[in-house]
């Protein structure tokens, strides 16, 4: 049976082999709840002047510092490209990011100007570091700072993961928590990452937790509450459900994305994983589940060697993540609150909601009538089609999506 859906953005996405939506740079058309009827307008962050204090590194010392780009100083790659260790001239070592020559053109180049962008301004300690740059006719690369444990799904994957003692998830829950809070409070301007994820968590010397790959993030009116964006960007499984389906941004997006990442954290699993028995492939509908039957303790991953005390603070951080993907979008508590809640300054709201699967009444307004409706919604994890406003059909690749049940 087929799942249909209407989104009034009117624009479809497609997902490429590595997870990540399209990336556009057509700009947001931004929306404030505060006015009535006023004319969206069009926002776009710009690229002027914004590398102050990074570096402009020449191909040849890159070169000689990674023994020209060799198997043995590569650490890492992904869908912009390679990622090597680098050693430079005064001493240091740094990881730097090459982008494919044959994509960049195409679809990097937005992806490697908006990651220039955003690192340049941002500085804290919960955040990678821009070292600097290389922009030449046919190589585009970032320097960074190196980070030696890895990312944190190489640690939850891999051999590694007895590593990663309970104090130590914790704490990697804490320092994300604390950069997104300056992302979205306390940096020179707003800014939403859109790609929370497992691998995009760098781990230092001492497990502490680093946000990288901003190459989708997006800089944020302060004086908005949200974006509607004709483009979806984001990797499957983490998208917040009113983003994915409606194209509704805010820093709610980043809130939905942790909530995930925590409960992978916590189970120590990918938050889809078709290897599974079909009741546990989604992490969220399982740990809906057991949350409705009161066994939240089978989420916790057997790996971890855990006492009363340490069960009863999993318990608090499942609950906080829980909170982070309320299927009501304003319920989602904002990344300073989630801090807050984490350290055991603000308590936790307790969590009463229908498990996935069930309808849920949603309200938004359409582009083409700008009149309200309301619907019932429910979720699901397959591929559904696309019923536009206009008639039009197509196909939204989405592992989550909301399904509308019209009444």
């Amino acid at each position: 049976m087929g799942c249909v859906l209407v989104c009034p953005c009117q624009h479809t996405h497609t997902t490429d082999v590595s997870g990540h939506s399209e990336v556009s740079d057509h700009g947001l058309r931004s929306v404030s709840t505060s006015s009535h009827g006023s004319e969206a307008y069009l926002y776009k962050s710009s690229l002027q002047e914004k590398t102050t204090g990074a570096s402009i590194f020449t191909m040849a010392e890159l070169s000689k510092g990674t023994g020209d780009f060799s198997q043995s100083n590569k650490i890492g790659q992904g869908g912009f490209g390679l990622v090597y260790r680098c050693k430079l001239r005064d001493g240091r070592t740094v990881a730097i990011k090459r982008a494919k020559k044959d994509l960049f053109e195409k679809r990097l180049s937005v992806e490697f100007k908006t990651e220039l962008d955003m690192l340049s301004q941002v500085d804290h300690l919960n955040l990678v570091k821009l070292i600097g740059y290389l922009e030449a006719e046919h190589e585009h690369i970032l320097v960074m700072e190196y980070v030696p444990n890895g990312n944190l799904r190489e640690h939850l994957d891999g051999d590694n993961y007895l590593q990663l003692d309970w104090p130590r998830r914790f704490n990697i829950c804490v320092g994300i928590a604390r950069g997104l809070s300056y992302l979205h409070e306390d940096s020179h301007q707003r800014i939403i990452h859109r790609d929370i994820k497992a691998p995009n968590i760098l781990l230092d010397k001492q497990f502490n937790a680093k946000i990288a790959d901003f190459g989708l993030a997006r800089l944020f009116p302060d004086d908005e509450s949200h974006m509607t964006t004709f483009h979806i960007a984001g990797t499957r499984g983490y998208l917040a459900p009113e983003y994915a389906t409606l194209g509704q941004l805010s820093d709610k997006v980043d809130v939905y994305s942790f909530g995930i990442l925590l409960l992978e954290i916590i189970s120590g699993r990918k938050n889809i994983d078709f290897t599974l028995t079909i009741d546990k492939i989604y992490l969220l509908e399982w740990a809906w589940f057991l949350h409705e039957n009161k066994m939240l303790q089978n989420l916790i991953d057997q790996n971890l060697n855990i006492n009363n005390n340490l069960e009863s603070q999993i318990q608090h951080v499942i609950n906080v993540a829980l909170l982070c993907v309320h299927t009501i979008p304003t319920r989602h508590p904002s990344m300073m609150h989630v801090l807050a809640m984490l350290l055991g300054e603000k308590e936790v709201e307790v969590v009463f909601q229908e498990s996935l699967g069930f309808k849920k009444n949603y309200s938004f307004m359409s582009k083409s009538s700008n009149q309200s409706s309301t619907t019932n919604l429910a979720i699901c994890n397959t591929n559904c089609s696309l019923e536009l406003p206009n008639g039009n059909n197509g196909l939204v690749e989405l592992e989550t999506c909301w399904i509308l049940d019209h009444t």
